[in-house]
């Protein structure tokens, strides 16, 4: 089944709708049809390469959070086998909004965590829109605290708009858990990998996001604040969401020239949701070399080096003009 389109694919879409009534008509009319049929498809490549190959950043944001996006749990099913999921965070409760677990990928034993989107409204309920509580981030420290323990890696799927902003989290203290997340993962003694593979919103992201190695799918997003909300703080309207997004350098190209990303994963021709198998594939391939290359390193070398990652971010050299 096709994804629904975008806005912008809409052209792509009309022109594939010409394809399939031209062919109709030819089978019912036992016309040869076959040089206008060429013509349309030439047209149609000719459109794809166009689109996609210069996609703005606020289209790629719109991609990223495209409902038939594959989401965590897919990724989890595709590339991880054995995956025992693992709740609560002993102080509060369980948080559907940040699976987490241990699995096995190409014969590594891992530990898996990341945020889960719903694809109707009973599992969106039940997911929170992806946006974890505090225990869901506590619940995420607790096994990674397991991991580090039996010298398992740590594999990190990002995709939430941000940690869930309401008055129960703030009672819970949501700030607390995401700062106390950054501190003690950036002293976890373990190979961690994260990859955003959709939207990475702000310390909502961040709070599972302190890796040895950070890749992003290419065309997920990873800002300190959604589009929407930087308009509306910068504009006061959220309809200036587009320029936002260009402005906050979000995309993974943008982020891995920035150093920001160690790896931008290429997507099949449209996303991800275009074709999940051939991304799963990519993910897996992916993980698994970041996997090997991190596990030979001594721990101490470890930690010097992901601290030095990120105390590198936002460092910028300056030349007086002539």
């Amino acid at each position: 089944m096709t994804p629904a389109p975008l806005e912008f694919e809409k052209p792509i879409l009309d022109l594939q709708q010409q394809l399939e009534e031209l062919l109709t008509k030819s089978a019912d009319q036992a016309v040869d049809m076959s040089a206008e049929a060429n013509t349309i498809r030439a047209k149609i490549v000719e459109l794809k390469e166009t689109t996609y190959q210069n996609l703005t950043a606020w289209q790629r944001v719109q991609i990223a959070r495209h409902p038939a996006r594959p989401y965590m749990l897919d990724y989890i099913g595709a590339c991880f086998t054995g995956f025992l999921e693992v709740h609560g965070d002993r102080h509060t409760g369980d948080d559907h909004a940040m699976p987490a677990g241990f699995a096995t990928i190409g014969g590594r034993k891992v530990l898996v965590i990341g945020q889960q989107k719903g694809r109707d409204t009973k599992e969106n309920l039940k997911r929170n829109f992806g946006c974890a509580h505090p225990e869901g981030y506590r619940k995420a420290l607790r096994l990674m605290r397991l991991a580090e323990k039996f010298q398992l890696p740590v594999v990190s799927l990002i995709d939430t708009p941000g940690a869930y902003p309401g008055v129960q989290s703030e009672e819970r203290n949501i700030a607390e858990a995401i700062a106390f997340n950054l501190r003690e993962m950036m002293t976890l003694k373990t190979p961690i990998v994260a990859i955003v593979i959709g939207e990475g919103g702000s310390g909502g992201a961040l709070g599972i996001g302190v890796a040895d190695r950070v890749l992003m799918l290419e065309n997920a997003y990873y800002s300190v604040i959604s589009p929407e909300g930087c308009a509306a703080i910068l504009w006061k309207h959220r309809q200036h969401a587009p320029e936002a997004a260009e402005a906050l350098k979000l995309t993974a190209k943008d982020l891995n020239r920035l150093g920001i990303v160690d790896e931008v994963i290429p997507e099949p021709t449209g996303g991800a949701h275009y074709n999940p198998t051939a991304m799963a594939a990519t993910v897996k391939d992916a993980i698994l070399r970041h996997l090997a290359a991190l596990e030979s390193a001594r721990p101490a070398n470890l930690l010097r080096d992901r601290y030095q990652k990120f105390r590198r971010f936002g460092v910028v050299e300056e030349s007086a003009s002539a």
